[in-house]
């Protein structure tokens, strides 16, 4: 189902929530209904049925323990609705926002939210809400998909689905390796929509993002006090990913202190939140990316080999666009399709030559580049048909390159000689020497290790 045919109940006690998430909705959806009071959902879904239900954790200000959320959520169940219900809640309630997602919730968002994160959170639940009827009502239709997203025709990636279908029932560590833009993430979905925890929760992290400060908090929690901006006990995504599938995104850029700790937990498999002494056993289905390539991350300069064989058992290449040209075509027309949906145009076809232009160009940014340039193209055309003219790829990822002698001469030896005196000035340390070139320490090793320093 698309949102513009969709029918939402929206139900907070917040006057100025509803009418926010009204006013952005009302040209989104078929139909907005508002209500303050949750004991008015049994009348609300006797009269029509919803497909999305908002649902606020809190209705009394003098409790705020969230249980008002789960409990009106198990009546929703009760009452026989089947609406994909997103709980609406507070920063602090997070813990709590997860279990409502182990109880049937299909997602939640964090006041205050940006409303195009609530507008994608609620297409997401209406597109896996249908999808899990769907699969539900014919057995064999999930078997055939390979993640709702995940599209291709060529023999490279017909293998990447094979490998999918083996792997994913097991519960191996999956190590995903690919370009910037190459659909990584949507590898590490399919690996759970297959896999025996699919039913529980998919749980992203981008730990390349994380600083060291942040680190062991975000990932494996913390206890009111441990720090100063700890003013609460926190669940992390190791606790919270919990029988389901933990996703670390860009692997390849923590530091090696982080990587040691990281090990820990999966030597160990149980966590220990940040200011206590308990230890908590952890069951969950790992799977990690990176666009680093395997040799570099077996510079132990760079990443500690023990880790890598800890979350390689199985490893997946995922290729370039431009090595799998059979695809471009098929995702071109997915991809305008679903933005003709969103910005209510005509569905849109391509013409002869725009065809040609697809086929012809690289992709250095891959699918992500392509996912862009069509979006821009659907947005800026007029009438049914996209032209050649309407195909306009990102000057950032076009520009002319310099001559691989030529950049090596000016460029490769200007960055080594610069770095070389660099760490001499500070006596080799080289915290302080990443410092002042104004690169991370991970960067800086990367490199030392490519100048062979």
């Amino acid at each position: 189902m698309v949102l513009k045919n969709a029918h939402i109940l929206i139900i907070d006690d917040d006057p100025d929530v509803l009418t926010a998430v009204r006013l952005l909705l009302k040209t989104e959806a078929a139909e907005v209904v508002t209500e303050k009071n949750p004991e008015n959902i049994r009348t609300l879904l006797l009269k029509q049925p919803f497909d999305i239900i908002l649902l606020d954790m809190n209705f009394n200000s003098s409790i705020n323990t969230g249980n008002e959320g789960l409990f009106w959520l198990k009546k929703i169940r009760e009452f026989g609705s089947e609406a994909a219900v997103i709980m609406i809640t507070a920063y602090g309630d997070i813990d709590l926002a997860v279990r409502s997602l182990k109880e049937g919730a299909a997602d939640f968002v964090v006041k205050p939210w940006h409303n195009e994160k609530l507008v994608f959170t609620i297409k997401d639940a209406l597109k896996k809400n249908e999808f899990g009827k769907t699969a539900s009502g014919d057995p064999g239709l999930r078997d055939s998909n390979i993640g709702s997203d995940l599209i291709g025709e060529s023999e490279l990636m017909q293998d990447i689905f094979y490998k999918i279908e083996k792997i994913a029932p097991t519960d191996a560590n999956i190590l995903i390796l690919g370009e910037n833009g190459v659909g990584k993430d949507l590898i590490a979905k399919a690996i759970h929509q297959k896999s025996l925890r699919a039913e529980k929760l998919f749980i992203k992290v981008d730990v390349g993002a994380l600083t060291e400060s942040l680190f062991e908090s975000e990932l494996f929690g913390h206890k009111k006090g441990a720090f100063t901006d700890a003013r609460e006990d926190r669940m992390g995504r190791f606790e919270a990913a919990n029988d389901g599938t933990l996703f670390l995104d860009e692997i390849g850029n923590i530091s090696l202190h982080q990587q040691a700790k990281l090990l820990s937990v999966l030597q160990n498999r149980q966590i220990t939140r940040l200011g206590t002494n308990q230890q908590i056993p952890i069951d969950i289905r790992l799977v990690c990316a990176t666009n680093l390539p395997l040799t570099e991350l077996a510079n132990e300069n760079r990443f500690r080999k023990d880790l890598i064989y800890r979350i390689n058992t199985v490893e997946i290449m995922v290729p370039p666009l431009r090595k799998r040209t059979e695809d471009i075509v098929p995702l071109a027309k997915h991809f305008a399709r679903i933005y003709a949906n969103k910005y209510m145009k005509v569905s849109n076809d391509f013409d002869s030559k725009a065809m040609e232009k697809l086929k012809l160009y690289h992709y250095p940014g891959n699918v992500r580049e392509l996912q862009y340039t069509i979006e821009r193209a659907v947005i800026m055309s007029e009438g049914d048909m996209l032209h050649a003219a309407d195909l306009i790829f990102s000057p950032i990822e076009s520009f002319k390159e310099v001559p691989a002698e030529t950049q090596d001469l000016k460029l490769s030896t200007i960055e080594k000689n610069t770095i070389l005196r660099v760490i001499e000035k500070h006596n080799g340390n080289v915290s302080k020497a990443a410092k002042e070139l104004g690169l991370t320490r991970t960067a800086l090793y990367r490199r030392l290790s490519k100048y062979d320093i």
